[in-house]
């Protein structure tokens, strides 16, 4: 049974637990969870656990339709290609502003070094990193408005990655070297480059991720 979270704000910590718990995996898509079940198991007021759920349900973490209980989503292969389509719609232009200041950030750098270090196993240990190094490059373009557009999408990207991640369908290698030639084009001040080379980033893992999905298209 869970333990009950410490926090000055109980709601919070509950969130984060359950958001953990999802990212990990431990809460597998079409998990369902009611409020007087997690009220009774984290040991908190029913209120509290109705809080928690909805805050998890506006960040695309949980589902839940009018009158029906909260469930870990099962990503389709539609909700796969809106993502990725809104993430280079997005990335694009990034890459391109960075690479017209050639301003490449230590944190990028560190995360693709964490990536690196994987070697060639497929784990879940890539997915953190990977997301480091992308919100990274969003975040050193200095705006809050694009920082807090780009952590929207990034909570349902996590949630993908997660669960196809403990599949093996992308290696860290292959993820390190296109992480390389992102970073290599901000430095040189190739902005096109540094555009096509998220494209083709993004559009690999599109393509890979996509198919494993389909099935779920029949739901």
């Amino acid at each position: 049974m869970p333990s009950r979270p410490q926090a000055l704000s109980i709601t919070e910590a509950l969130a984060a637990d359950l958001r953990s718990r999802i990212f990990r995996g431990e809460l597998t898509p079409d998990t369902r969870l009611t409020e007087v079940e997690l009220a009774t198991g984290y040991e908190v007021a029913r209120p509290t656990a109705k809080a928690a759920i909805e805050k998890l349900v506006a960040e695309g973490l949980l589902r839940r339709d009018a009158h029906k209980t909260a469930r870990v989503p099962a990503m389709s292969r539609a909700d796969i290609e809106d993502l990725y389509f809104s993430r280079m719609f997005l990335e694009r232009e990034v890459a391109r502003t960075l690479a017209r200041r050639q301003r490449v950030p230590d944190a990028a750098r560190q995360a693709h070094t964490e990536i690196a270090s994987v070697g060639d196993a497929s784990s879940l240990d890539i997915v953190e990193p990977d997301v480091r190094f992308h919100e990274s490059l969003v975040d050193s373009m200095g705006s809050e408005r694009v920082s807090r557009l780009y952590r929207a999408l990034m909570g349902e990207m996590r949630l993908c990655m997660a669960q196809v991640q403990s599949h093996g369908l992308l290696e860290a290698s292959a993820i390190a070297a296109e992480h390389a030639a992102i970073l290599e084009a901000i430095e040189a001040g190739d902005a096109e480059g540094a555009a096509q080379a998220v494209d083709d980033h993004l559009s690999r893992a599109r393509d890979e991720l996509a198919p494993f999905l389909a099935h779920d298209d029949r739901r």
